[in-house]
C-alpha cells in the first residue's frame, strides 16, 4: 500500500514539473523591459542581443529588426552594441493617457529564421506635468444671507500624471470668511469645496479675492493656482436644479459634425434675473473642449469634430447650471461611442523573399506579414485568404502574424513569376477588405532565349534631331533569372549609302536604348532598316533578332524659294508692264515659288506685304498671280513697287519675300522716258537713315571748310596790314605833323581805340611806354624806364627835336580843362596856368607824333598790348591800311603826366556823364563804348 502511494507521489511530482516547465518556457519567450518617459533619444532600454542569445555583430547578418504594430516607431536597435534604445522622446500621457499601466508591445524579427520574438516595454511615469485648472479665474456668487457652513463647489484641477505624481490636494489662501474642504469621488478624484465660515455683508465688502492652489505628490512636487473671485449678491431663495443628476447618451462614431447629442436642463424657481439659468462645462479637458460644445442658454450638447471610436470610446464630463445671482449646481454627462466598421484591414508585410529556386521544397517560408484592424469586436476580426490556384498556403504564427509558405513543388517552365494576392477581410457589416500583392520570381537554368515583345518595330523620328538624342528603346524578355536573364543588345553590321550603320545609330548594350549619332535629313534619305540582336549571359548564350524600321519625318526646315521673278545678276531691275487701260483683274505677272519640304510644310500661300499704291494690285492666295484690283488712273505713278511674301504652312511657318517693280504705261516710249529713274527698291527706312547720315557729314564738312577759309583770310589780312603799316611808319619822319594829324583826328583816334600811355618827366630823353596787360593800372617811374625791361617798348624822341620849327601845331580844344584839385602837390603848382588849358609848345607836338608812331608800330608787329586787356583788338585788326586821321581816337583819354595824378577828360565825356578816372588807376571805358 505504501509502495503504491509512493508511486503516485512520483507521478504527481513529474506532472507538476512538466507544467511548471511549460509555463517557464512560455514566460521565457516574452522579453520584458521598462523605461522612464521623457528620456533622451538613444537612451538604453535593454540588451536585446544578450536576451536573444546572439552577439551584437550578428544582428545585422541575421536580419534582426523591430516589427511594430503602431504607426510610430518608439524604439530602435543599436547594431554596434546590440542594445534596444529609444528612437525619440516618449510621452506617457500622450501614449496611455491616465492608465495605471502603460505597456508598449512589439516583436523582434529574425529574418534568417523567419521567427518572431515578442517584446513588452513598460513606460514609467515621471512627474513632468503640474496640476492645472481649466480656467485661471473662478467666479463664485454668494447670497449675503447664506449661513456659515454652506459649501460651494469649485472647479477641480487636472494632472495627467498617475500615481503619486498625480493631483494630491488643494490649499486656500488664509482669510476669515472662507475655508476649504476636499471631497473624494469615484476613482479617487478630489473635488474642492468652498465653506462659508462667517456671515457676509455686501455693504461691508462686495468682492473677496482668494487663491486656490492644487499640488501633486511628485519629487519635487508641482503645483498650479487659480484666482477665486467671490461676489456677494442680494438674496436668492432658490438654486438651479438639474432634471437628472447624471445624463447618459450612446452615439455611433460616424455622427456628422454639429449633431446634438443630448440636452441638459435645470430649473430655478426664482423669478426675473434670479431665475435665469446658464450652462457651462465644469470639469473638462482642453481636448474635450475642442470636441464638444455646450449651448449656455439651451443646454444642448453637440459635436465640434468627428468622433473616433479608436481614439476614445467613452467621454465623461461635468456641467453646471448657474442662475443670475450666482447660485449653481452640477451634473455629470457620460457619452459612450459605438464602434462602426469604418477602418479597412491593414496588411503589413514584415519580410518577403523576392525569388526562390524552382527546387524549393514544400513548406518553405517565403513571406511573413501582419494583419490588423483598428475596429473592435466583430468589426476588428480579420481573415486572410489567397487564390487556391497558387502553389502557396497560409500558416498562422503568434498574435496576428501569418506565414506564406510553399504548398508544392514549383515549375518555372509553367510560370516564372507569381503575383500573389493576399486579401484581408474583416467581420463587419458590410465587410471591408484590402488586397496586398507580392511578386515572387522563380530562378531557373538557361533554357529560354530572350524574346522581344514584338516581331518588328517601327520608329518615327523628326529630321534635324540633335546628335546623341535617344530615339527608341527595345526590350527583350528572358524567362530565366540571374545571369541567365541578363540581356545585352547589339546592332548587326550593315551598310547604308556606303556607310556603316554604326555611323548613324548606336545602341546601349545594357538598356537597349537607341541613339542617333547624326542629324537626319529627310531630303537625303527617308528610312533606315536595322536588325537588333538580344543575347543573354547564360552558358551557352542564347540570342534572338528583331528588325527595326526607322522612318525620318519631314520638318519645316526649308523656307520657300522664289523661282520667278529672279533678281538680275548684272544689278539691273526687272520691270513688269501694266497698261493704263488695264481693267480690274488684269494679270500683270505671277510669282512662282517652291519648297523643298513635303506635305503641308510645302503648301505655299502668297500675300501682298507692301505696296507703294495700296489697293491698286492684289495677289492670289494660292496662285501667286499679281492682278490689278481697280482701274488705273492718270494720277497713278509710272513706277509701282510691290513686296510679295510667300509663306508655307509648317509649324512654325517660314516665308520669303520678293520685290516687284511694275511700270504703268500705255506705250513703250512712256516706259523708256522714266526707265532711268527706276532703281532696285530698297528699304525706305534704310534709305532715310542713309540720307540723314550723308546730310550730317556734308554739313560738318562745309562748316569745317568755312572755318579754315575764314581763318586763312584773317591771317592774310593781318599780314597785309602789318606790311602796309611798316611802310607808312618809315615815311612819317619826313612828313610834317600838320599834314597827317590834327586835334580832331587825334580825338577821334583816342575815342575809337584807347591805350594807356606813360610819359617821363625828362623831355630831353622821353619814352612812350606800352606796358603788358598786367601793368595796365601802374604808372611807370623814371627809374624803371631806364631799365632794360623786356615787358616795355621804348621809342627815342631825339630825332623829333630836329624837325623844322615851321610845322605848327593845331590849337587845342578849349573844352579841355582840369581844376587845381586835379593837380595836387608840386606837380600841380608847376603848371602855372590856373585855367588848365592844354600846353601849346613844340614838346607836346613831339609827344603826339611819338604816340601815333607807336600806334603804327604796334599795328605793324601785332604784338603790343595797347588793347589793355583780353577782348580788345589791336589797331591793325580794327582799321585797314586806308584809315585816315579823322578816325584816329582822341589821344587825350587816359593820358597820364608823370608826377601828377590828374586825368584829362573832354567835354564830350562830360556830356555823356562820364566821371574822370582817378590818378591811381583807369577804367577802359572808351573800349567799352566802342563795343556797344
Amino acid at each position: 500500500m505504501a509502495t503504491r502511494q509512493r508511486s503516485w507521489d512520483y507521478k504527481g511530482f513529474l506532472l507538476l514539473s512538466i507544467l511548471l516547465g511549460t509555463w517557464w518556457v512560455a514566460k521565457a519567450e516574452q522579453i520584458f523591459y521598462s523605461v522612464s518617459e521623457e528620456t533622451e533619444k538613444g537612451s538604453f532600454v535593454g540588451n536585446i542581443a544578450k536576451d536573444l542569445g546572439l552577439e551584437p555583430q550578428e544582428l545585422v547578418g541575421r536580419g534582426v529588426r523591430i516589427v511594430s504594430k503602431g504607426r510610430t516607431q518608439l524604439f530602435s536597435l543599436n547594431p554596434r552594441t546590440g542594445s534596444l534604445v529609444t528612437a525619440g522622446r516618449i510621452d506617457r500621457e500622450e501614449l496611455c493617457a491616465q492608465s495605471a499601466s502603460c505597456l508598449v508591445n512589439f516583436n523582434i524579427l529574425m529574418e534568417d529564421e523567419m521567427n518572431l520574438y515578442p517584446v513588452e516595454v513598460e513606460i514609467m511615469d515621471v512627474n513632468d506635468n503640474a496640476p492645472k485648472f481649466l480656467t485661471e479665474e473662478i467666479t463664485v456668487k454668494i447670497m449675503e444671507d447664506r449661513v456659515p457652513g454652506t459649501r460651494f463647489p469649485l472647479n477641480e484641477a487636472g494632472d495627467p500624471d498617475v500615481g503619486t505624481n498625480s493631483l494630491q490636494g488643494y490649499q486656500l489662501s488664509p482669510n476669515r470668511h472662507f475655508s476649504l474642504v476636499v471631497q473624494s469621488g469615484d476613482g479617487g478624484i478630489k473635488y474642492p469645496e468652498l465653506v462659508l465660515e462667517q456671515v457676509l455683508d455686501r455693504e461691508e465688502e462686495v468682492t473677496h479675492h482668494l487663491i486656490l492652489t492644487a499640488y501633486d505628490g511628485g519629487v519635487p512636487p508641482l503645483s498650479g493656482t487659480a484666482c477665486i473671485q467671490v461676489t456677494v449678491v442680494d438674496v436668492n431663495d432658490h438654486t438651479p436644479v438639474f432634471s437628472k443628476s447624471q445624463y447618459q447618451v450612446t452615439v455611433p462614431e460616424n455622427v456628422p459634425v454639429g449633431t446634438r447629442l443630448l440636452t441638459v436642463n435645470a430649473v430655478d424657481l426664482d423669478e426675473g434675473v434670479n431665475g435665469e439659468v446658464t450652462y457651462s462645462f465644469r470639469k473638462i479637458t482642453p481636448k474635450l473642449l475642442k470636441t464638444f460644445h455646450l449651448n449656455s442658454v439651451t443646454g444642448e450638447l453637440s459635436t465640434l469634430k468627428d468622433l473616433d471610436y479608436e481614439e476614445s470610446s467613452f467621454y465623461e464630463m461635468e456641467v453646471q447650471a448657474q442662475d443670475g445671482p450666482g447660485s449653481l449646481t452640477k451634473a455629470k454627462v457620460l457619452i459612450t461611442i459605438l464602434d462602426v466598421n469604418d477602418n479597412v484591414p491593414e496588411v503589413t508585410v514584415t519580410s518577403v523573399s523576392n525569388s526562390i529556386p524552382e527546387d524549393t521544397p514544400p513548406g518553405t517560408v517565403i513571406a511573413l506579414f501582419y494583419l490588423q484592424d483598428r475596429d473592435s469586436g466583430q468589426n476588428g476580426e480579420v481573415t486572410c485568404t489567397l487564390p487556391e490556384s497558387l502553389p502557396f498556403k497560409l500558416e498562422r504564427s503568434i498574435d496576428n502574424y501569418y506565414r506564406l509558405v510553399t504548398a508544392k513543388h514549383l515549375d518555372r517552365e509553367k510560370l516564372s513569376v507569381y503575383n500573389i494576392t493576399l486579401k484581408a477581410t474583416d467581420g463587419g457589416t458590410p465587410p471591408l477588405s484590402m488586397e496586398t500583392h507580392i511578386s515572387m520570381h522563380v530562378t531557373d537554368t538557361n533554357d529560354n532565349p530572350p524574346i522581344f515583345l514584338h516581331s518588328s518595330y517601327s520608329v518615327y523620328i523628326p529630321e534635324n534631331n540633335p546628335r546623341g538624342a535617344s530615339i527608341f528603346s527595345v526590350t527583350a524578355r528572358d524567362p530565366d533569372s540571374d545571369k541567365n536573364a541578363q540581356v545585352t543588345y547589339s546592332l548587326d553590321k550593315d551598310t547604308i549609302h556606303g556607310a556603316q550603320v554604326s555611323s548613324y545609330v548606336s545602341i546601349n548594350s545594357d538598356t537597349g536604348v537607341l541613339y542617333a549619332l547624326q542629324s537626319f535629313d529627310y531630303e537625303q534619305f527617308r528610312d533606315l532598316q536595322l536588325k537588333v540582336t538580344a543575347r543573354d549571359s547564360g552558358d551557352p548564350p542564347l540570342s534572338s533578332n528583331v528588325s527595326l524600321n526607322l522612318f525620318v519625318l519631314d520638318q519645316n526646315d526649308n523656307a520657300p524659294e522664289i523661282l520667278y521673278p529672279t533678281l538680275p545678276v548684272d544689278g539691273s531691275t526687272g520691270v513688269e508692264l501694266a497698261p493704263r487701260s488695264a481693267e480690274p483683274g488684269y494679270l500683270v505677272t505671277k510669282v512662282v515659288a517652291v519648297d523643298r519640304d513635303s506635305g503641308q510644310n510645302a503648301w505655299l500661300s502668297y500675300r501682298l506685304l507692301k505696296a507703294s499704291e495700296p489697293g491698286l494690285f492684289s495677289v492670289g492666295l494660292h496662285t501667286g498671280e499679281v492682278r490689278t484690283a481697280r482701274t488705273l488712273l492718270e494720277r497713278d505713278t509710272l513706277k509701282q513697287s510691290l513686296v510679295v511674301a510667300v509663306q508655307d504652312h509648317g509649324q512654325p511657318p517660314l516665308s520669303a519675300t520678293v520685290t516687284l517693280t511694275v511700270a504703268v504705261a500705255d506705250s513703250i516710249p512712256d516706259v523708256l522716258a522714266d526707265l532711268g529713274s527706276i532703281r532696285t527698291p530698297i528699304d525706305l527706312d534704310d534709305s532715310d537713315l542713309t540720307l540723314y547720315l550723308v546730310v550730317a557729314v556734308a554739313t560738318v564738312s562745309c562748316v569745317f571748310l568755312a572755318f579754315v577759309t575764314v581763318l586763312l583770310a584773317f591771317r592774310l589780312r593781318h599780314w597785309y596790314k602789318s606790311r602796309l603799316l611798316q611802310t607808312v611808319g618809315t615815311g612819317l619822319e619826313d612828313v610834317p605833323a600838320s599834314h597827317f594829324m590834327g586835334v580832331e583826328g587825334v580825338q577821334a583816334f583816342l575815342q575809337t581805340y584807347s591805350h594807356e600811355i606813360s610819359l617821363t618827366a625828362d623831355s630831353g630823353k622821353s619814352h612812350i611806354i606800352f606796358p603788358q596787360p598786367n601793368y595796365v593800372d601802374t604808372l611807370i617811374s623814371q627809374d624803371s624806364c631806364d631799365k632794360n625791361d623786356s615787358l616795355l617798348t621804348s621809342i627815342d624822341f631825339h630825332d623829333c627835336k630836329g624837325e623844322s620849327p615851321s610845322i605848327q601845331q593845331a590849337p587845342p580844344n578849349t573844352d579841355w580843362r582840369f581844376s587845381q584839385a586835379q593837380r595836387p602837390g608840386t606837380s600841380g603848382s608847376q603848371n602855372g596856368d590856373e585855367t588848365g588849358t592844354w600846353p601849346n609848345n613844340q614838346f607836346d607836338t613831339e609827344m603826339l607824333q611819338a604816340m601815333i608812331l607807336a600806334s603804327a608800330s604796334e599795328a605793324a608787329d601785332g604784338s603790343s598790348t595797347l588793347g589793355g586787356g583780353a577782348g580788345t583788338m589791336g589797331l591793325s585788326a580794327r582799321y585797314g591800311p586806308q584809315f585816315t586821321l579823322q578816325h584816329v581816337p582822341d589821344y587825350r583819354q587816359n593820358v597820364y603826366i608823370p608826377g601828377s595824378n590828374a586825368t584829362l577828360t573832354n567835354a564830350a565825356g562830360k556830356r555823356d556823364s562820364k566821371a574822370p578816372a582817378g590818378g591811381n588807376g583807369n577804367k577802359k571805358k572808351s573800349g567799352k563804348k566802342e563795343k556797344k
